[in-house]
């Protein structure tokens, strides 16, 4: 792809102005990305939920961030207006129009989608969940290429999707992509990434954390004891060890943020 061709991909900011990594993240990404492939890349920041800012339809991928709180904020303005961007994105991929605008929604993002197009049950969890986790495979997708099964990621989730809707998953053609770990509780396993269609795609996890990143993260003490009281303390010595092994956290940051821009972008 020649470099003077611009790319420009729009981050969707849903932390509400809430202090994260994930923004900076995704700047190092795509930063990272750009100097790989020596692109003309460019990207721009919206303050969605806290500012009300939405792009245009100018951009060739969106980036649709996790954030704190309830998904269920359909009366607010932000909210209306960030449905009314993705019916224009898809209503554009479903045109002749091209090349197509594609769209990586995370965590708060994913529950958004599920509860937009009635996937499933969009519930809040007995506790929230956070740490590394595995998450089973079902099937083979360019966002997941390259991963074992299970993969590990890092999972930060108040809010979840279970009892998925198959009829409606059938209806417009999208797919499970992976779930839950087999739960100790017998408790229905939470969604962990679907694929709506060629070009939105959706993870509850988070692939653009790094394993430095949650490394921090696991030493906080609120986050310390959160994981304790899910997991024991033989689970957080686990995930501490996990950080540095290069087939777990490490091969999920190095893989599907990369998957994602390579088909978004490359292709």
């Amino acid at each position: 792809m020649p470099a003077t061709r611009q790319i420009k991909i729009a981050i969707l900011d849903l932390y509400n102005g809430i202090a994260n990594q994930a923004i900076n993240s995704f700047e190092q990404i795509l930063e990272k990305y750009r100097t790989k492939h020596k692109l003309n890349l460019n990207w721009q920041i919206f303050k969605v939920r806290e500012a009300n800012e939405l792009p245009d339809l100018n951009f060739d991928a969106y980036l649709s961030s996790g954030g704190p709180g309830n998904p269920f904020s359909g009366a607010e303005e932000w909210d209306k207006n960030y449905f009314k961007l993705i019916d224009g994105i898809e209503a554009y991929n479903n045109s002749n129009q091209k090349p197509k605008k594609h769209v990586l929604f995370i965590c708060h993002s994913f529950q958004l989608l599920c509860r937009r197009y009635k996937l499933g049950e969009v519930l809040l969890r007995n506790i929230p969940s956070f740490g590394i986790v595995p998450v089973e495979l079902l099937e083979d997708d360019d966002l997941l290429k390259n991963l074992s099964n299970p993969f590990y990621a890092v999972d930060s989730r108040s809010w979840q999707v279970v009892n998925p809707d198959m009829k409606v998953f059938e209806k417009i053609g999208a797919k499970i992509l992976a779930i839950e770990r087999e739960r100790s509780d017998h408790l229905p396993r939470a969604l962990m990434a679907i694929r709506l269609n060629d070009y939105f795609v959706a993870t509850q996890f988070h692939p653009e954390m790094s394993p430095e990143i949650m490394g921090k993260r696991l030493l906080m003490d609120d986050n310390k004891q959160q994981v304790i009281d899910e997991f024991g303390e033989e689970g957080y010595q686990q995930m501490l060890e996990e950080l540095n092994d290069a087939d777990k956290l490490w091969l999920t940051f190095n893989t599907i943020m990369s998957n994602f821009l390579d088909r978004a972008i490359l292709s």
